[in-house]
């Protein structure tokens, strides 16, 4: 799915509104320099304006929203939120909340900033299609459909309405209306010519259409806008193996081998496709990279497989009352399976039990990092902090006693 910069869509978005209105010079200055590239001068311009004047929400706007784009989530957020607390009837900046929020990973309170701005204004466009977005993530298909729907009627035949008509073309395709998808995408590839996953897509659709010439003008459309998109050269090499051009096929299936050297289809492709073009020794060593591949994966399963048992034995000791065994459990249940949040907030629960706060609260900091949407694990971070003892912050609090986790 395509991702655009939420916040400098937001950027573009504001200059454009706050050029209809009567605006300060120091704000001015800002988007001179934004204009210029000169992004560390406009900050500090619009660091000035909020130091003389706390209660101006666009520059607060435009400054978190630069901040948000770095990375740097605090202080993004502070200004946003606070922009949004000054105007809270205001579309814009409950939107551009959103954006930066959805940004950080925060998709449940992303989703509501959506729907703020678009009840506050039903005719904002961009909204619409970022609540569609987030709608789409949760598989609320129907609902998608209505706010992608009014966007593009907003946006009529402007070049953006390209993305939300790309977006709708997946709700037909997942509704097996192959052909409503098909139109929706050619639409958009006639709006943004260069939209290169609209034209893979649109690959896609016409050959399930039985379309194969269609099929395969789309797929060279899309590698031609995006020669570094993995996904649209193994289609389009992917394809021309399909119809017996496998010496094509090759360099192609190459190209999405160098950007993603571990997917699975695309060697399978590419060995096969070596093998037809008569490049014997090269397919051979891509089998054997394949085959590399299938053994990894077998091995993670075999470790996950082992993790999820240690992870219950450590529970059955944790229950037991054997503490310290269960913990010892658990960390080697992580060592085996570490991208595992249920085994990871174990081992830190046993950790914190036993007294090893900075074990404990670092490893809450980490399945949230890898889950930052997991509600159960904020609120064992937010009570480890609170009940850690006083050297370490905390009220010094007892820990409740609580049931580990058993994963499927």
């Amino acid at each position: 799915m395509v991702h655009v910069n939420g916040c400098l869509k937001f950027l573009c978005l504001l200059a454009g509104a706050v050029l209809l209105l009567a605006q300060r010079p120091p704000v001015d200055e800002a988007w001179d320099l934004l204009a210029k590239g000169e992004r560390a001068k406009a900050a500090q311009v619009l660091q000035n304006i909020i130091k003389a004047n706390p209660r101006d929400a666009t520059a607060r706007l435009v400054l978190g929203s630069l901040l948000a784009e770095e990375g740097k989530r605090t202080e993004a957020l502070a200004q946003l939120e606070e922009a949004v607390r000054l105007r809270p009837r205001s579309a814009e900046a409950h939107h551009a909340l959103g954006e930066a929020l959805r940004g950080f990973g925060d998709r449940g309170p992303a989703r509501s900033e959506f729907e703020k701005a678009v009840a506050l204004d039903p005719n904002f466009a961009q909204a619409r299609v970022d609540l569609s977005v987030a709608l789409l993530e949760a598989r609320e298909f129907n609902g998608a459909a209505v706010h992608l729907d009014r966007a593009i009627l907003l946006l009529s035949k402007k070049p953006d309405a390209a993305y939300p008509k790309y977006l709708r073309a997946k709700i037909h395709t997942e509704n097996g209306e192959v052909g409503k998808a098909a139109a929706e995408l050619t639409q958009a590839v006639t709006l943004r010519g260069d939209f290169a996953e609209a034209w893979s897509d649109l690959g896609l659709a016409r050959k399930t259409l039985l379309d194969d010439a269609g099929a395969l003008m789309a797929f060279r459309k899309s590698v031609e806008a995006d020669a570094e998109n993995a996904v649209a050269q193994y289609r389009l090499g992917a394809e021309y193996l399909r119809q017996g051009l496998a010496h094509q096929a090759v360099p192609h299936l190459q190209a999405a081998y160098r950007l993603n050297p571990a997917d699975q289809s695309t060697l399978n492709s590419l060995q096969l496709a070596l093998r037809q073009d008569g490049k014997l020794e090269e397919s051979k060593q891509i089998k054997e990279k394949l085959a590399e591949v299938l053994r990894n994966i077998d091995t993670e399963s075999q470790g996950a497989f082992a993790a999820l048992r240690l992870n219950n034995e450590g529970a059955a000791l944790e229950k037991a009352g054997d503490l310290r065994g269960a913990r010892e459990k658990y960390r080697e249940a992580l060592v085996l399976d570490p991208t595992h949040i249920g085994i990871r907030v174990n081992f830190a629960v046993a950790s914190l039990r036993m007294g090893q706060w900075v074990e404990g609260i670092s490893q809450l900091r980490e399945a949230l990092r890898r889950d930052p949407e997991n509600a159960q694990v904020k609120t064992a971070l937010e009570d480890a902090l609170q009940q850690a003892p006083p050297e370490f912050g905390g009220r010094g609090m007892a820990l409740p006693v609580r049931k580990p986790v058993q994963p499927d």
